[in-house]
């Protein structure tokens, strides 16, 4: 459990009501800081303090009820039953009020347990006296298992009242027994996982207010970086941008495009300034103090210029990006910006804004997709255009691995869309037998068009028995259901799709959700069956996926990284197949390989300046 897991920075509103629910009493602090002590009886208390004014107010934590459902998005509620108040938190960092809930739930349970049955005298005598109030310690393990057991436990059993829709209910605490609601659900963190100790380092740069660009090679776990990061950040300030709908829907952001305001940027300086100053686009560029923008690499340099240009319009101040704090991410290495009409591309890093904006660099190095150190060692080649004889062999060598099994042929990633739905589509056709549609189920057709654009989910799926499917959602770790895990349509029950895995684990779908932020902050969702195609799929579409079964021929690669993109999707070696592989197919950028020598030469001065005197360094 974190240190500091005991206190919590974010909006706080307090209400006291009557017994007729009429608020008598209101306090509401924009910023705030909570924390988490004891008094001298060793009761449990919550401390507000506003963050301006030397205002203190303490709750005591007993008979509390807890309505904890959009705590991943910053917010929860603290009922005090006995002083008929209620606690309402807002913008707080989602991971720091997941700890702090869960502190509440594991040292309640303790408390709970430890001084149900004793009486005032025995808690006074059993500790030294306390000569003030004191912080809470951090929870141990022990209390950590004791609290999840508790969980489990009162999650069979917890009285629910309905909800003021009378659709879904709550889980409430009651009668001194914290039953948090969901109990379950405080250890279901979307962020759950330790960071590596260079992840660390970019999280800490970041929370210390810095402008960061962080880049690494695939599979070295920039997204769950990015994702830890937003979870670290106040909701309300923070927008988490991509240049791709996919790699939006990945962070559970917006595309840039969306954030800006300014359509494609192509008008000139004073054109986008309009758009950008339009009632409802400036409020969102003057609101916004932390802006994420995954997938850098797709980001031109003349639009990333123009958007620094509107910051400091719309936000009135000339400091570089309008004051906003940048956490860039990315991997130069990979899909370039597209290009313009007359072909010329430039990067990102070209534009004048880039040197204004960004201070502090980091390189992720620790590769998390490939376990293999010998394709690991080939993949950072091909990432830089290398090819020795010797990568050449071992990956003709693949060309005659038979890596099909359990009835799940080989994904073939294509260079084009349209070579890729040209051939699903084929296939499904050759296919006899009935076949079944599934349309999405979308909370606003207005935004349906969107959602097609944004999530790896199909709007309409078209299956039949033989069809070769890819699964598109996390479903069960332990048990091989991950994003990207093949299978084939052996049958349907209930009208609904049954597949077996490419490891023979059997699976029988249901429809799952997957939701987009707007920038608005409104939340849209689709509902659909988890699967997709995947006779064939393109390599643009295929970021961010782990591919356990997968075929490639680069003969039509027409951009600098595009071969290494569908290189390192592959787990393995073992379930890869490259058909006719050539070292002409391999390339890198060289205004990118001249960055990253200039990026890592200055990596290499950050690390040996601060060992003592000034090192020098050889050429």
């Amino acid at each position: 459990m974190d240190s500091d897991s005991n206190a919590l920075s974010c909006t706080v509103i307090v209400e006291w009501i009557n017994k007729h629910g009429s608020i008598i009493r209101r306090i509401n602090h924009r910023s705030a800081s909570l924390h988490l002590i004891r008094d001298h009886l060793r009761d449990m208390i919550v401390e507000i303090h506003a963050d301006k004014a030397n205002v203190k107010t303490k709750l005591k934590l007993k008979k509390v009820s807890v309505f904890n459902k959009f705590m991943n998005e910053g917010k929860a509620s603290i009922k005090f039953l006995e002083e008929n108040c209620t606690l309402f938190l807002s913008n707080a960092p989602s991971a720091s009020l997941i700890n702090f809930l869960k502190t509440i739930f594991i040292k309640m349970t303790g408390q709970v347990e430890k001084t149900s049955d004793r009486p005032l005298k025995e808690r006074l005598l059993s500790n030294t006296p306390l000569s003030g109030a004191q912080e809470i310690s951090p929870a141990t393990s022990k209390e950590v298992n004791s609290a999840k057991e508790r969980a489990i436990a009162l999650s069979r059993a917890t009285v629910t009242t309905p909800s003021p829709s009378a659709v879904k209910k709550r889980k409430r605490l009651s009668d001194n027994s914290p039953k948090v609601p969901a109990a379950k659900k405080l250890y279901e963190n979307p962020t759950i996982g330790d960071l590596t100790e260079e992840q660390s380092r970019v999280l800490n740069a970041v929370l210390s207010g810095k402008n960061v660009f962080f880049t690494g090679s695939a599979g070295t776990g920039k997204s769950f970086l990015l994702k830890k990061i937003i979870a670290a950040l106040p909701p309300d300030a923070t927008i988490a941008t991509a240049s791709t709908g996919v790699a939006a829907c990945h962070i559970g952001g917006v595309t840039l495009h969306q954030f800006a305001g300014i359509g494609l940027g192509n008008g000139t300086l004073e054109r986008v300034f309009q758009l950008a100053s339009r009632p409802y686009s400036a409020s969102v560029w003057r609101k916004t103090k932390h802006l994420i923008i995954d997938e850098i690499s797709m980001v031109e340099a003349d639009f990333f210029d123009k958007l620094e240009a509107v910051a400091r319009h719309v936000r009135k101040t000339e400091r570089p990006f309008g004051g906003i704090q940048l956490i860039l991410c990315g991997d130069f290495f990979q899909l370039p910006p597209i290009s313009k009409r007359d072909g010329e591309v430039k990067f990102c890093f070209q534009s004048e804004a880039w040197e204004k904006c960004v201070h502090f660099n980091f390189e992720l190095r620790i590769v998390h997709r490939q376990k293999d150190p010998e394709f690991i060692e080939i993949l950072n080649n091909i990432r830089i255009g290398r090819v020795t004889d010797s990568i050449s062999d071992t990956l003709k060598a693949t060309a005659k691995q038979k890596i099909e099994s359990n009835g799940v042929l080989a994904t073939r990633l294509c260079t084009h869309i349209n070579e890729a739905d040209e051939i699903n589509d084929f296939q499904l056709n050759e296919l006899k037998g009935e076949s079944k549609t599934y349309i999405a189920q979308d909370s606003d057709q207005m935004m349906t068009k969107t959602l097609d654009q944004q999530l790896p989910v199909p709007g309409k799926l078209i299956l039949k028995v033989g069809a070769q499917v890819m699964l598109l959602k996390n479903i069960n770790l332990s048990t091989g259901l991950v994003n990207g895990a093949r299978g084939i349509v052996i049958k349907f029950v209930d009208d609904l799709p049954v597949i077996q895995l490419r490891s023979g684990n059997i699976y029988h779908t249901k429809l799952e959700k997957w939701s987009i932020k707007t920038v608005s902050g409104s939340i849209v969702y689709r509902k659909q069956i988890p699967l997709k195609l995947a006779w064939a799929f393109s390599i643009h579409k295929s970021q961010g996926l782990t591919l356990d079964c997968v075929e490639m021929c680069l003969s039509r690669v027409f951009d600098a990284g595009q071969s290494y993109v569908a290189l390192s999707r592959a787990q393995s070696l073992q379930s890869l197949r490259i058909l006719d592989f050539n070292s002409q197919q391999v390339w890198a950028n060289t205004t990118v390989l001249q960055f990253y020598k200039r990026f890592r030469r200055n990596l290499y001065e950050m690390d040996i300046i601060p060992i003592g005197k000034k090192a020098k360094i050889s050429k």
